[in-house]
């Protein structure tokens, strides 16, 4: 006899349709699994024997053969574990198979029935609201994150037994209700506030005006200056993530296995800080099977690299291309995997191999020889995607003792969501989201100045001896500031600001 389950598979970020044929022939017993299956999905046939046999259901003497359609895709991880003993009990008569049509089953299975969790839930959910999959049966844990998607109705279930009960009919399962609206709310929460940073007043409205125009930026100072401190509170002045970016930020961390504690939605802007010694598969995403990198789990929010001339000068250059495309592409042999990767590079380094090159109470031990190797670790392309350079002081005792603690993340948020606004409106039909993402022509067009300010830009490139890649960072954040004020033309000031962001392109 045969049975078919309806199910899906994960590509990347997206999932697409899969269909579990399960047919019974007489013969010697023996399972065969087909369609591509990796080591993951050979091993289900053990666990799903072993949890039908546990569950008081059997396993019929015959020879099985399933099969995973489309064939030419290669099948991945333990998801496929309870369609197929749905579909085994089907084929074998131990229920009926009329209703299996109606539903889109995931989950893997433990020896004894119960029904465990699984990657990529929501992006499975979204799948079957677009291929008109009107129910999906799901874990239990998987629930509230499925939950999210509009038009398609939930079922958890918490056990193979459970998961047969209610196909059939003897159990009633009610489908489970989760408010998206109330989910972005929820988790719309930050513990650290840059109110809780002294003094580095200039630092600071330098992060905002990167924050306000989409700018990477790098941070130079020695040790103990709050370089770091100053970054994990970057997301609290980010906007509020929107809709879209909320439930493609979540497909990523579910498709890589990440959503706990009951999550539903991610909707806090992310922030990943990989170590120095992270490499290139870590960093940009890889593996037998691609998985997302870090790049890709900071999407609509922060990558920070501290200690940025520790990393591998490899790792850095494959940052390059993702920064530029906001998109990474994985290719092996077995396919390719797409994650997107838009997000604010933030950099962190000393000025040298000590650290107390710019710090006027310690005293550097590095020759120019050393300082000029240690800088020479970044390569100029990476720079080239870097808009604005801060130097961070070391912190007074005064600051630190009573100074004033400065605006509150919110404050400041409500300034730079403005600024987006102000540009999401301008861009509007174009591919840029912000002012560092404007192209040569939108340069000319949108960041105009008059023959004074020309004159003024012209001395500040010639007196601090700048690049022409420079010149073009000064116009781009020069407009972000402009922005930030609500003019509609740059001035003065903020050519004379946007060059104070160009420390390290000076002679």
């Amino acid at each position: 006899m045969l049975a078919k389950v309806n199910s899906a598979a994960l590509n990347g970020i997206e999932a697409y349709p899969v269909e579990i044929e399960v047919h019974l022939q007489r013969g010697n017993p023996h399972t065969t699994i087909v369609g591509l299956p990796d080591a993951a999905v050979k091993e289900s046939k053990e666990r799903v024997h072993a949890a039908l046999r546990n569950t008081g259901f059997h396993v019929a003497q015959r020879r099985q053969i399933i099969n995973l359609a489309p064939a030419h895709t290669r099948k991945e991880g333990p998801s496929f574990d309870l369609p197929m003993a749905l579909g085994i009990m089907a084929a074998s008569e131990q229920m009926p198979a009329g209703r299996l049509a109606d539903f889109a089953v995931v989950g893997e299975l433990a020896l004894d029935g119960t029904v465990r969790p699984v990657a990529g839930c929501l992006p499975i959910a979204l799948m079957c609201r677009e291929t008109g999959i009107r129910s999906l049966i799901v874990p239990q844990a998987n629930a509230r994150e499925a939950a999210v998607v509009e038009g398609v109705e939930i079922f958890a279930v918490e056990s193979l037994t459970a998961a047969q009960e209610f196909i059939t009919g003897r159990r009633i399962i009610e489908p489970f209700r989760f408010s998206f609206e109330e989910a972005l709310e929820a988790a719309d929460d930050y513990e650290e506030d840059f109110a809780d940073v002294r003094g580095q007043e200039h630092v600071k409205r330098g992060l905002a005006v990167a924050c306000a125009g989409g700018h990477n930026a790098i941070m130079i100072g020695p040790p103990g200056a709050g370089k770091t401190m100053l970054a994990r509170r970057l997301p609290t002045i980010l906007p509020k993530m929107t809709r879209d970016e909320a439930l493609e930020t979540t497909k990523i961390v579910s498709v890589a296995g990440l959503l706990r504690d009951g999550k539903s939605l991610l909707s806090t802007r992310p922030f990943r800080s990989p170590h120095h010694t992270t490499s290139c598969a870590g960093m940009t995403g890889g593996g037998t099977n691609p998985v997302p990198g870090e790049i890709s789990m900071a999407h609509n929010g922060v990558l920070f690299l501290d200690e940025l001339p520790e990393f591998d000068r490899r790792t850095l250059e494959s940052l390059r291309q993702p920064l530029e495309n906001g998109e990474v592409t994985i290719s092996r042999v077995q396919g390719r995997a797409t994650y997107p990767c838009s997000v604010m590079l933030i950099a962190a380094m000393n000025p040298c191999p000590c650290g107390y090159y710019t710090d006027p109470r310690r005293k550097c031990n590095c020759s120019p020889t050393q300082i000029e190797r240690y800088m020479s670790r970044i390569s100029g392309p990476l720079l080239d995607r870097i808009d604005i350079h801060l130097n961070v002081p070391p912190i007074q005792f005064s600051e630190l003792q009573g100074g004033p603690t400065g605006e509150p993340s919110a404050v400041t948020r409500e300034h730079v969501s403005r600024a987006r606004a102000i540009q999401q409106k301008r861009f509007a039909r174009s591919k840029a989201n912000c002012n560092a993402q404007m192209s040569s022509k939108q340069i000319k067009k949108y960041c105009g100045l008059d023959e004074a300010s020309t004159r003024l830009l012209k001395q500040i490139v010639e007196a601090l001896s700048l690049s022409a890649r420079a010149y073009t960072r000064i116009l781009k954040v020069s407009r972000t500031i402009a922005d930030l004020a609500g003019r509609e033309d740059i001035v003065a000031d903020d050519l004379n600001e946007a060059a104070q962001y160009r420390s390290l392109d000076r002679e």
